[in-house]
C-alpha cells in the first residue's frame, strides 16, 4: 500500500493556530494576555478545593451557574449557556449558524480568534476596517451585510484597541441588520467599562430577538485558568449552540469557582475598579508622552506602533515587560501589577523618543 498524507481541509492547513500571549520569565512582568493580576479570592479557592470527585463527570448543563445567571439577568435558564470560555461559544455559534457559502462580518482588527472561528466553521470572513480611533465602523459593518451573512460579531470594548460601542451606535446598527442575521455582542471586558454611554447587551435581549450576548469569568473575575464563559440569548439559538458543544466541557471546579465568584462579586468589582483607575492613569501618561492611545475601556491599552511594532515590543521585553505585539499594527499592553506602571511608562517614553528622533535599528536598552 502506498503511503499518502491524510487529507486536511486546505483552508485549515494554512490556518495559523491561536497564539497565546507570551509567558513571562520569572523576573519579568506578564502584560500580554489581559489576565487579572490579582490572586483568586480565598472563598473562591476554597470552593474549588472542595471539588475533589475527579472520578465523576461534572453537571453537563452547568445548571446551578445558569440558574444564578438567569436570576441575575431576568431570563430563563434555557436562555443561558455556559461553556469553557466565551471563545468556545463563538465556535459553537459559528458552527450553528454558518457553513460553506455563508459569511460572518466583523471589525478588524478585533479579537484574533474571530478569523479562525469562521474558517473552522467553513464560512467566509468579511473583515471591516476599524475607524482611525480603533473603534468599530458600524455603518460600514451594516453595509457589509448581504444575503449570505449569517452572523455579525461586535466586540465592545474592542480587543485589542479598547474603544466601546455606544448604546446609540448599536441601536442605529441593529435597525439596519435583518432580523434573520444573528448579532453577537462580545462583552468579555464589560465589567471594566466606565463610559456611561456604552451599550449594555443584557438589557437589550427582549428588544432584539436576533441578539446573543457573550460574557466571561476569565477577565474581571480572574478565572482565566478555569475556563468559564456564558451566553445570553434566545433559547432556540442557544439550544442549537448546545447541540454543537463538546459535552461535559465545563469542569466541576470551574462551575464552583463561578458560583463562588458571583457570591463575592462586590469584592471582585472593587479590584476591577482599581484596575480601571490604573488603566486610565497609564493612558493619561502615555498621551502626555505623545502616544495616540485610543480610548481604553478594557483592562488594556493599545499603542499604534505600526511598522515599528517589533522594535517597540523588543524594547518592552528588554525592560522586563512582556506585551502582545500585533505586527504591523500595534501593541496591546494589559493592566498588570502596580509595580509595572512606572516601568511601563518609562519604557514607553524611551520608545517614543527613539521613534521621533531616529529610525530605530535596535531596541532601547
Amino acid at each position: 500500500m502506498t503511503d499518502q498524507p491524510v487529507h486536511i481541509r486546505p483552508e485549515i492547513a494554512v490556518l495559523p493556530p491561536y497564539r497565546q500571549g507570551r509567558q513571562a520569565a520569572p523576573d519579568a512582568l506578564k502584560l500580554s494576555s489581559n489576565e487579572n493580576p490579582f490572586p483568586p479570592l480565598a472563598g473562591v479557592v476554597e470552593a474549588v478545593q472542595a471539588q475533589t470527585a475527579f472520578n465523576r463527570y461534572p453537571d453537563a448543563t452547568a445548571l446551578a451557574v445558569r440558574a444564578v445567571l438567569a436570576d441575575r439577568f431576568g431570563t430563563t435558564v434555557d436562555e443561558v449557556h455556559v461553556a469553557p470560555g466565551s471563545v468556545a461559544i463563538l465556535h459553537e455559534l459559528a458552527k450553528a449558524t454558518s457553513g460553506p457559502g455563508d459569511e460572518v462580518v466583523y471589525a478588524w482588527r478585533s479579537f484574533e480568534a474571530y478569523p479562525g472561528v469562521v474558517t473552522v466553521a467553513g464560512a467566509t470572513s468579511v473583515q471591516v476596517p476599524n475607524r482611525p480611533d480603533g473603534g468599530h465602523d458600524l455603518d460600514a459593518m451594516a453595509d457589509a451585510v448581504t444575503e449570505r451573512t449569517r452572523m455579525v460579531l461586535v466586540c465592545t470594548p474592542n480587543n485589542p484597541t479598547g474603544p466601546i460601542v455606544t448604546g446609540a451606535e448599536f441601536a442605529a446598527f441593529m435597525a439596519r441588520v435583518p432580523s434573520s442575521v444573528l448579532v453577537v455582542l462580545d462583552e468579555a471586558y464589560a465589567e471594566f467599562v466606565t463610559d456611561v454611554d456604552a451599550v449594555r447587551g443584557p438589557a437589550l435581549l427582549e428588544r432584539y430577538p436576533n441578539l446573543v450576548v457573550l460574557r466571561t469569568f476569565s477577565k474581571a473575575y480572574g478565572l482565566a485558568g478555569l475556563r468559564v464563559g456564558y451566553a445570553l440569548g434566545p433559547a432556540y439559538v442557544l439550544d442549537a449552540v448546545r447541540a454543537c458543544a463538546i459535552p461535559l466541557s465545563v469542569t466541576a471546579q470551574g462551575q464552583a469557582a463561578a458560583l463562588a465568584s458571583l457570591e463575592r462579586e462586590g469584592e471582585l468589582l472593587e479590584r476591577v475598579a482599581e484596575l480601571a483607575e490604573r488603566r486610565d492613569r497609564i493612558r493619561a501618561g502615555l498621551l502626555d508622552q505623545g502616544w495616540a492611545v485610543p480610548e481604553a475601556q478594557g483592562n488594556f491599552v493599545w499603542l499604534p506602533t505600526g511598522e515599528h511594532t517589533a522594535f517597540a515590543a523588543e524594547a518592552f521585553e528588554h525592560a522586563g515587560l512582556i506585551v502582545r505585539a500585533f505586527a504591523p499594527e500595534g501593541i496591546r499592553i494589559s493592566i498588570g501589577e502596580p509595580e509595572a506602571v512606572a516601568k511601563l511608562l518609562e519604557t514607553a517614553a524611551a520608545v517614543v523618543e527613539r521613534l521621533t528622533t531616529t529610525a530605530p535599528e535596535r531596541p532601547v536598552r
